[in-house]
Order: structure tokens, then C-alpha cells, then sequence
């Protein structure tokens, strides 16, 4: 472990060293009004507490491009500009603490409107009309919408307005979250992409939103300000499951990597799974770090792991 607690320099960001805090959700945004999405007091003690810790990066948990793509109404949204200006109260504590404020953008996809993890005795169950690359449900969840042609270029221009919400936020990095069975891996993974049109069917069509996106993002994003993608490695869909449909693959997530790197992204941030509920996760000594590790290793990009890790080494 001889460079963990030695700086990282990324374009003009320096991180103090590479222990981070990874985005968590925490269901307390704002509920009603003109401050739905925003976020609480609950997320500056909760954000803030780990930068006073020392985490060198504070991410902030998966934020909603749009309305209709949250996991629930207590999602973090940046879809609008009171939302950003409510976030720089964190920002600023943030960095004042010497740790880096970054942010993880998210499209739910097809695994939104589920609610959050335990009941609200105070407020009524919220649910609308999901929207994903096909029809195909995410285990028992409802069927979503296929979103059109039109519509994906309209999520595309999303993607690159909250980009520019959260620089004007304060923050300075950026992550896409095309991982954990969200809706940029619903394009990316033919276990939830069903489409014959140009994002569907071979590889170079399913990685197009994904690549629309980071690009659109890019030029939105400050150039002097480090661009991250969330990616899970693999679907965990290999020859020992009875799923019909084939899964993402590691050598997938080594030719997406390729290709995000050419278009300025930074840094990839390798997870793993969430496409398929009843996916055989093989978590094991390491987990998820070997995929990081070969990802850094085949493409010569930086990257990030996550997931279980414990010891330092």
C-alpha cells in the first residue's frame, strides 16, 4: 500500500490522498414544494462528518437528472437551479474541510419509482411511469416505457444541464453512474436492452447512449475539473445461471473503458452487478478490485474499487 495516503493529482484537482467516500443514499431529501430534490440537514451532517474525517473525496450520493428518474421522492435531484444553490451550503463545507466535494449523476431507468428501503408512516407511497432502453422489467418491478429516439436525445441534454448545475454548485468532480442496473447499464447490458434501432442490438449501438452522454457532459463539465464513470464490470450472468438473456461482460466494460477514456473521462469507477435480481454474485477474497485492477491495468486509465474492502492492501 506505499501510494494510499500519498496525493492524486487529477487535471487540476488534488486529492490529499485515495481513500474516498463513496456516493450512499440516504432517502432525506426534500418532499414538497419548490424544494423537492433538494437536499437537508441531514445530508450537510452526514456529508460533512466524513470530509471532517479526513476522506480525501466526498461524493454525494446518486442525484436525479430528472423527475421521473429517482429511486424514490426522497432522492437527491439537480434538474433544476434551486436545487444546485441548495447544495453549495455543503460544497463549501466540504472543501473547507480540505476534502474534494464531487457528485454522482443517475438516471434510474427502469429501477426507479421504488420507494425507499423502509415505510413512511407520515406520507403516502409515490409512483409513476418508468422509462428505460426497452420494455423488459427489472425482476418484479412494473414494465417501464421504451423511450424514443427523441426522448433519449432530450436525457442526453439532461445529463450535460445537471453537469452544469453541479459545477455552479461547487462541486469538482463529476461522476456519470452507468453501473447497478441504472439506466445508462440498461443501454449498455443485452439482459436489459431489447432494442433493433441504432442503440440496440450489437455493442457499438448499446455503448452510443452512454458515449452521447459523457460526451455531452464533457463540454458541459469544466475542462480543469476531473470527469468520473461509475461502471459495473460485469452482470455476474456467466454459464452457471439459468437467465435466458446474455449479460455485460468484463471485456465490455474493457472496450467502453477504451472508448470513455479517448472522450476525457478521468477516472473509471469499477463496480459490479445490479441488472439481474437473482444474479450469482461471486464476492470472494477481493470482490470487485481485480476488475478495477485490470481495467487500470488494460486500458491505462485510473480507477477506483469498491465494495467490502477492509484492509488496506
Amino acid at each position: 500500500m506505499p501510494h494510499l495516503f500519498t496525493p492524486l493529482v487529477l487535471r487540476e484537482v488534488t486529492f490529499a490522498h485515495r481513500a474516498w467516500m463513496s456516493p450512499m443514499m440516504q432517502f432525506a431529501a426534500a418532499t414538497d414544494g419548490e424544494d423537492v430534490g433538494s437536499p437537508s440537514d441531514w445530508h450537510l451532517q452526514h456529508l460533512g462528518s466524513r470530509a471532517a474525517a479526513g476522506a480525501a473525496l466526498v461524493m454525494v450520493e446518486a442525484t436525479s437528472i430528472h423527475p421521473q428518474g429517482r429511486s424514490s421522492v426522497y432522492d437527491t435531484g439537480l434538474w433544476n437551479d434551486r436545487q444546485a444553490m441548495a447544495f453549495r451550503r455543503i460544497t463549501d463545507f466540504v472543501s473547507a474541510q480540505g476534502s474534494v466535494p464531487g457528485i454522482q449523476l443517475v438516471h434510474a431507468g427502469r429501477k426507479g419509482s421504488t420507494g425507499r428501503p423502509w415505510p413512511d408512516e407520515n406520507r403516502a407511497p409515490e409512483s409513476w411511469q418508468t422509462v428505460s432502453a426497452s420494455t423488459l422489467p427489472f425482476g418484479r418491478l412494473e414494465s417501464p416505457a421504451e423511450l424514443s429516439v427523441d426522448e433519449i436525445g432530450s436525457l442526453v441534454q439532461s445529463f450535460a444541464e445537471s453537469a452544469r448545475r453541479a459545477a455552479d454548485a461547487g462541486f469538482k468532480v463529476l461522476e456519470l453512474h452507468g453501473a447497478h442496473g441504472y439506466l445508462i447499464h440498461q443501454f449498455l447490458s443485452p439482459h436489459s436492452n431489447a432494442r433493433t434501432d441504432q442503440y440496440g442490438g450489437s455493442l457499438e449501438n448499446r455503448l452510443r447512449f452512454a458515449l452521447e452522454v459523457t460526451t455531452a457532459v464533457r463540454q458541459a463539465w469544466p475542462d480543469e475539473l476531473p470527469l468520473f464513470f461509475r461502471v459495473s464490470a460485469t452482470d455476474w450472468l456467466g454459464g452457471d445461471t439459468d437467465d435466458e438473456r446474455p449479460g455485460w461482460t468484463v471485456d465490455e466494460t474493457l472496450e467502453l473503458a477504451a472508448r470513455l477514456k479517448t472522450l476525457g473521462v478521468d477516472l473509471m469507477d469499477v463496480s459490479s452487478g445490479g441488472s439481474a435480481p437473482d444474479a450469482k454474485i461471486v464476492v470472494g477474497p477481493s470482490y470487485q478490485v481485480p476488475f478495477s485492477a485490470r481495467v487500470r491495468k488494460e486500458i491505462e486509465i485510473p480507477t477506483a474499487a469498491v465494495g467490502l474492502i477492509t484492509e488496506p492492501e
